[in-house]
C-alpha cells in the first residue's frame, strides 16, 4: 500500500512544500535495511550554526529532585538535560538532598533523565518558558528503566523474574468489518499506523531461531553431505532415523518442500516422536499447508499442552482466517510461558487487529520484563502512536533505538510517525542525527535525518537549515541512484523556492522508477503548469487520479481482509477502537 498524502487541494494546484514519507518503503529504504556502514563521518557543520540561533532567556531555569522507588532522595546522581533540535546534551549532579538545576537556559522542549549505580529514571518532557517561568520535576531511579544498559548482560530467567500476575483487564469477544468502526482511505494517520502494524510483525529478536527440535545452525547437520543421507536411508528405508536425518537436513536448509515426505514417512513409522511432528507442521505451515500444519499441531496438544504449541497454533489460526481463535491462543501462550517471544507474537496479534489500547498494555507489560527488547519497545511505540500518543511513543522508539544506534528499524519507525505529528516529536532529530553519525554512507540514514530537519524548520523558517537538507538528500540520491523517496523530497524542495524547472527533473526521476507514484503526478503536473505547459500539467493530474483511485480500492480491499477485534473491558462495555 502506497500512501498519497494530500497537503493542499486541487484548487489551488498544491499539495503544499511538507515533506512526506511514503508508507510503503521504497528502493531506497529497502536496500538501506542491508548497509552497516563504518563511522567516519560527522554532522553537517550546520547543526551547530542553528544551535547559534537559540534565543536565550536568564529566566528560564528547569530545576527539580532525584528520588529512589522509595521516594527518598538520591545525592550525586547524574542529571542529563538535552533540548530538542540540537546534539547538545548538559549534564549536572545532584546535592546532597538530592536537588539538581539547569539555568540561563534556551526557551523550548527538553528531555530530561537522571541515572545513578545502574539506576535510570525514564525520560520526561520538559517545557522551558521565558519570562521567569521555573518548571520543578522529580525523577524517579528505577533499575526496569535501565534499558540502555550494556545488552550483552543477560536478565535473569523469566521463570525467576516473575509469574503472569499482570492478568489483562479485557477480554476480545469477537470481530467485525473495519467499517463498523470507521476508518477512512484519506486518513493518512490511519494508514499509518495499520503500515506500521504490519511491520511490527516482521521485528525479528537479535539472535532468534525458529522454536523447534533443533537449531538451524545444527553444525552435525550441516557436516553430512545430502548423499550420504541419501545413501543410508537407502540402506535402511523403513528406518525412522534415516527419514528423520534426511528430512531435518533439507528443513534446515530451508528446503521445507523436500523435507516432508521424509518427516512424514518418520511420523508413520513412530507417531510418538513429538519432535518430528513439530518440525513436519513448521515444513507444512512454510509452504502454505496451513490445514495440514494445524492438523499435527492438534495431534500434539492430544498428549501435551505447552506455550510452544499454543503460539504456533495461533500463527496457523491468523493465516487461516480466525484471528479471535489466534488472539486467544497466544495469551494462553503467555500465560504458561512469558517469554519475549510469546509477549511480542500475542502483543502483535492484537495490533494487527486494531485492539490498540490492548496490545499497548501487553508490549508495555513484556517492556517491563525484557526491558533490552528493541522489538518490544519499537512495537510499543507503534501501538502508542495508534492510540495518538503521539510524544510517548516517540520516546519508547528512541528507547530502542538506545539499545542498538545502528539498528534501522526503530529509526524507520520514528520517520514515519514523525511525518504525522503536528510539532517535531521528543528525541526523534536527535536520534536520527546519532543514526546518521553512525551510518553517515547510509541513503536511509541521510534520508531520516533530513526530512526530521524540514519538519522543524517548517515551525522556525531557516535558510541554514533548508540547504543542510538538500545537500542530505542530494546525498541519499548519490548513495543510491534508485532512492524513489529522496527524489520526490528534492522536487518538492525546489518546488518551495518556485525553482519549478529543476523541480521537475527530480519528479520525472521519480516516477521512471516508480510509476505508481500518485503524489510524484500530482506535483509534476503542478509544476508543468506553472512553466506555462497545461497539456503536460492535464496529462499528470490524470495519472494522479487514476493511480488515487487504484489505491483507494487496494485499501479498501486490504482493510475488509483484516478484522477489527471487539474487545471488551472487564466489567465495562464494549471498549470503542481508536483510529
Amino acid at each position: 500500500m502506497r500512501d498519497v498524502r494530500k497537503f493542499g487541494d486541487r484548487e489551488n494546484g498544491s499539495y503544499g512544500s511538507r515533506f512526506v514519507f511514503h508508507a510503503r518503503s521504497s528502493r531506497c529504504l529497502r536496500r538501506a535495511l542491508s548497509v552497516i556502514a563504518v563511522l567516519i563521518g560527522i554532522l553537517p557543520a550546520a547543526v551547530a550554526a542553528q544551535q547559534a540561533h537559540s534565543r536565550y532567556s536568564d529566566g528560564v531555569k528547569i530545576q527539580g529532585n532525584v528520588l529512589n522507588s522509595a521516594g527518598k532522595s538520591v545525592g550525586d546522581a547524574s542529571v542529563w538535560l538535552e533540548q530538542e533540535g540540537t546534539l547538545k546534551r548538559v549534564e549536572t549532579k545532584t546535592n546532597a538532598a538530592g536537588a539538581f538545576a539547569f539555568t540561563t537556559l534556551a526557551t523550548g522542549r527538553y528531555l530530561l533523565s537522571a541515572e545513578k549505580s545502574g539506576q535510570k529514571s525514564h525520560d520526561t518532557i520538559v517545557l522551558a518558558s521565558p519570562e521567569g517561568d521555573r518548571k520543578d520535576i522529580d525523577l524517579i531511579l528505577d533499575v526496569s528503566a535501565d534499558i540502555r544498559s550494556d545488552p550483552k548482560t543477560p536478565p535473569s530467567s523469566p521463570s525467576q523474574e516473575m509469574k503472569f500476575s499482570d492478568e489483562p483487564n479485557f477480554i476480545i469477544a469477537g470481530v467485525t468489518d473495519w467499517t463498523a468502526v470507521g476508518g477512512h482511505g484519506s486518513d493518512s494517520a490511519l494508514r499509518t499506523s495499520e503500515d506500521l502494524a504490519r511491520e511490527t510483525l516482521t521485528l525479528k529478536a537479535e539472535g532468534s531461531n525458529r522454536l523447534g527440535s533443533a537449531s538451524k545452525d545444527d553444525a552435525s547437520k550441516a557436516s553430512e553431505s545430502e548423499s550420504k543421507l541419501r545413501a543410508a536411508l537407502a540402506r535402511a528405508p523403513g528406518s525412522f532415523d534415516e527419514n528423520r536425518e534426511l528430512g531435518e537436513f533439507y528443513f534446515h536448509s530451508g528446503r521445507y518442500r523436500d523435507s516432508i515426505p521424509f518427516l512424514q514417512a518418520a511420523y508413520r513409522i513412530n507417531p510418538a516422536m513429538d519432535d518430528n511432528t513439530y518440525d513436519l507442521a513448521l515444513a507444512y505451515e512454510e509452504v502454505g499447508d496451513f490445514s495440514r500444519a494445524r492438523e499435527y499441531v492438534q495431534k500434539l496438544r492430544t498428549r501435551k499442552n505447552s506455550a510452544d504449541l499454543h503460539r504456533l497454533a495461533g500463527e496457523l489460526d491468523e493465516k487461516l482466517g480466525d484471528p479471535l481463535a489466534a488472539v486467544q491462543e497466544e495469551g494462553q501462550a503467555v500465560r504458561l510461558d512469558p517469554s519475549e517471544h510469546n509477549y511480542f507474537e500475542w502483543g502483535s496479534e492484537l495490533l494487527l487487529h486494531r485492539a490498540v489500547w490492548q496490545a499497548a498494555e501487553v508490549f508495555r507489560n513484556g517492556a517491563k520484563l525484557y526491558p533490552r527488547s528493541s522489538r518490544m519497545l519499537t512495537a510499543l511505540g507503534a501501538s502508542l502512536f495508534a492510540a495518538a500518543l503521539y510524544d510517548e511513543a516517540a520516546l519508547r522508539l528512541c528507547d530502542a533505538s538506545d539499545l542498538n544506534p545502528t539498528d534501522p528499524e526503530p529509526h524507520i519507525f520514528m520517520g514515519k510517525i514523525e511525518r504525522e505529528a503536528p510539532t517535531p516529536l521528543p528525541c526523534v532529530e536527535q536520534k536520527l542525527a546519532r543514526f546518521l553519525q553512525k551510518q553517515p554512507d547510509s541513503a536511509l540514514a541521510n534520508y531520516l535525518y533530513a526530512m526530521a530537519v524540514w519538519k522543524r524548520q517548517e515551525l522556525r523558517p531557516d535558510s541554514l537549515a533548508v540547504q543542510q537538507v538538500e545537500t542530505l538528500l542530494t546525498k541519499a540520491v548519490k548513495i543510491d541512484r534508485n532512492c524513489i523517496d529522496a527524489y520526490l523530497q528534492l522536487g518538492i524542495l525546489h518546488s518551495s523556492q518556485h525553482n519549478y524547472e529543476k523541480a521537475i527533473g527530480f519528479y520525472t526521476k521519480a516516477i521512471e522508477l516508480d510509476p505508481q507514484l500518485g503524489e510524484a503526478h500530482y506535483r509534476l503536473g503542478v509544476a508543468y503548469d506553472r512553466t506555462g505547459e497545461p497539456t503536460k500539467a492535464k496529462a499528470e493530474f490524470v495519472l494522479h487520479d487514476e493511480i488515487e483511485k487504484q489505491n483507494a480500492a487496494a485499501v479498501e480491499r486490504q482493510r475488509r481482509e483484516i478484522k477489527q477485534f471487539l474487545v471488551v473491558l472487564q466489567e465495562q462495555p464494549t471498549h470503542p477502537t481508536p483510529q
